[in-house]
C-alpha cells in the first residue's frame, strides 16, 4: 500500500525521462508565472506519500501547502466523492438547494469559535482568497465602513482585493493600481523585535502601531475590521502571541470594529485544535468571523466564511454568491474530513507530531549555528534558518539549497517568510511513524551536509 512506503529514488537524477516530458509540456504550454522548483511530477498518491511516473517515491511534507491534513487520496474522502458524483456534481446554490451544503454549514456552525450571542451562519465559496474577499465584503456591509487594518508579513490571496491585502508585494507586481481603503500594522514577531525593544515591552509596541494607524490613516470609526491570520503562514509560520490578540479583540470591541481570523492555512486540527483560533477561546476571546478553506475539504475546491446571525444577514441578496460555492461533491468530501478528523482523532495526533517535531528541531537549534528559531502550533511549525545567530541574516540561500538536496533524496519541503528563509512544516496529520522518523532524518543530514559545505 502507497500509504505505507517510504521515500525511495530510483532514477538517475531527478526529474526521471517520463516526468521530464511532462515537466516540458508544462513548460511549453503553462505561463511561466505559476512557478515550481520542484522536480516532480504526480502520478499516484495515497497518505502522505506522492509517487511520480517513472517509480520514484517522495515524502510529502508540504500537503499541497496545508490542503492535506486528513492525507492524499484518502479512501473515505474518496468513496464520500464517488457516492456523491453518482447522484449529481453540482446543483447551484441560488436555483436548487442540496442538503451537503447546509448540513456542513450546521456542522462548522457548530464548532468553529466564534464570538456569538445567537445563531452562527455559514457561506461558502472555492478558495481561500475567494471567501477571505468575501469576509471582508461582509464586515464592510455590516459595519457601513470603508477600510480595513491587515499586517506585516500576512498572506490572504491573489485576487485584486486580497493581493493588496497581503503583504508581499511581489505577489502584485505589474498589476497596480491596487484596491484602496487598505492600512498595514507591524505583525508582532518576537524573533525579529525592531532595535531597542525589549520582549516584555513587545506587545505595547505592536498595538501602538495599530494605534498609529487610527490618528495617521484611518479614524478608527472607518474601519470595518481588523484581520489576522492566528499563525502566519507564508509570512514564516509565525504564531500571533496571544496577548497581542486579546489586546486586538478589545481595540475592536472598544471601537465597533469587527475581527476577521483568517484560518485558510491554519484549520481542520492542523495546530492541535480544530482551528488555530480555539487557543484564542480558550484564553477567553474569539473573532467576529472566521474564514476556512485548504484542508476543508480533502483536496477539492472549497472555503467558507463563518459568523453570527447579526453579521451575515446583514448582506443584502445578490451581494455574496457564486457559481460553484459550495459544489455538492466539494461538500460531500469536507463532511467526511470532518468524520475521519474526529475518527482517527487528528486533533491529538498533530499535538503529538507537533512535540516530537518541535523537540528535533529545538536540538538542531543548538547543533547547528544555521538554525536560528523553531516556532509554532501543533503540527504547524516553522525552522527560520540565518546565517549568524547575532544578526539574524536570512540565510535565503541555504534554505533555497536546503529544498533542493532535500527533494533529491525523497523529501519535499517548501519556504516561506518575507526572505524565504524558513521551512515550514505541514506534513499531513495521517503521516506514519517510520515516515516521520525517514523524513526527519532525511532534513537534518541535509542540514548538516549543506552546513559543512557552508564552512569549508
Amino acid at each position: 500500500m502507497l500509504s505505507t512506503k517510504l521515500p525511495k529514488i530510483i532514477t538517475k537524477q531527478l526529474p526521471g525521462p517520463k516526468a521530464n516530458i511532462i515537466l516540458s509540456e508544462r513548460k511549453k504550454y503553462v505561463p511561466n508565472s505559476v512557478g515550481c522548483i520542484y522536480p516532480v511530477v504526480i502520478e499516484n498518491s495515497e497518505g502522505a506519500i506522492i509517487q511520480d511516473p517513472d517509480g520514484n517515491l517522495f515524502l510529502d511534507w508540504v500537503g499541497g501547502v496545508g490542503v492535506l491534513n486528513v492525507g492524499h487520496t484518502n479512501p473515505r474522502v474518496v468513496e464520500a466523492v464517488k457516492k456523491q458524483s453518482e447522484k449529481y456534481l453540482h446543483g447551484m446554490f441560488n436555483i436548487v438547494t442540496h442538503k451537503g451544503y447546509t448540513k456542513l454549514a450546521q456542522k462548522l456552525a457548530e464548532i468553529a469559535p466564534v464570538k456569538k450571542n445567537e445563531e452562527v451562519k455559514v457561506f461558502f465559496a472555492n478558495s481561500g482568497a475567494e471567501v477571505n474577499e468575501n469576509a471582508i465584503k461582509i464586515a464592510k456591509v455590516y459595519t457601513k465602513r470603508p477600510n480595513v487594518i491587515v499586517f506585516s508579513g500576512a498572506f490572504h490571496g491573489r485576487t485584486l482585493l486580497t493581493m493588496t491585502m497581503t503583504s508581499k508585494k511581489a505577489y502584485a507586481k505589474g498589476t497596480g493600481p491596487l484596491a484602496d481603503g487598505i492600512f498595514r500594522a507591524d505583525f508582532p514577531n518576537l524573533y525579529h523585535l525592531p532595535k531597542g525593544i525589549k520582549e516584555e515591552d513587545a506587545i505595547e509596541y505592536y498595538l501602538a502601531r495599530i494605534n498609529q494607524i487610527f490618528e495617521e490613516e484611518s479614524a478608527a470609526d472607518q474601519v470595518a475590521a481588523i484581520v489576522l491570520e492566528p499563525v502566519q503562514g507564508e509570512g514564516g509560520f509565525i504564531p500571533a502571541p496571544l496577548k497581542w490578540v486579546e489586546a486586538v479583540r478589545k481595540i475592536c470591541d472598544e471601537n465597533g470594529i469587527l475581527l476577521i481570523a483568517d484560518e485558510v492555512q491554519s484549520g481542520f486540527a492542523r495546530t492541535g485544535r480544530m482551528f488555530a483560533s480555539n487557543y484564542w477561546q480558550e484564553a477567553g476571546f474569539t473573532p467576529d468571523i472566521l474564514t476556512v478553506a485548504k484542508s476543508i475539504a480533502g483536496g477539492l475546491p472549497l472555503g467558507g466564511v463563518i459568523a453570527r446571525k447579526e453579521i451575515m444577514d446583514s448582506v443584502p441578496k445578490g451581494v455574496i454568491g457564486g457559481t460553484f460555492g459550495g459544489n455538492a461533491v466539494a461538500c460531500a468530501a469536507a463532511l467526511e474530513v470532518l468524520e475521519i478528523i474526529k475518527d482517527e482523532d487528528l486533533i491529538t495526533k498533530a499535538q503529538k507530531i507537533g512535540t516530537r517535531c518541535k523537540k528535533e528541531f529545538l536540538e538542531w537549534k543548538t547543533k547547528y549555528p544555521v538554525v536560528g528559531d523553531v516556532r509554532g502550533w501543533g503540527a504547524m511549525l516553522g525552522i527560520e534558518f540565518v546565517e549568524d545567530k547575532k544578526t539574524k541574516e536570512p540565510a535565503t540561500k541555504f534554505v533555497s539549497d536546503l529544498i533542493q538536496l532535500c527533494v533529491s533524496k525523497g523529501l519535499i519541503i517548501e519556504n516561506a517568510g518575507a526572505h524565504g528563509n524558513v521551512i515550514r512544516f505541514l506534513a499531513p496529520l495521517v503521516i506514519t511513524e517510520d515516515q516521520l522518523n525517514v523524513g526527519l532524518t532525511i532534513l537534518e543530514e541535509s542540514i548538516q551536509e549543506l552546513s559543512v559545505s557552508k564552512i569549508s
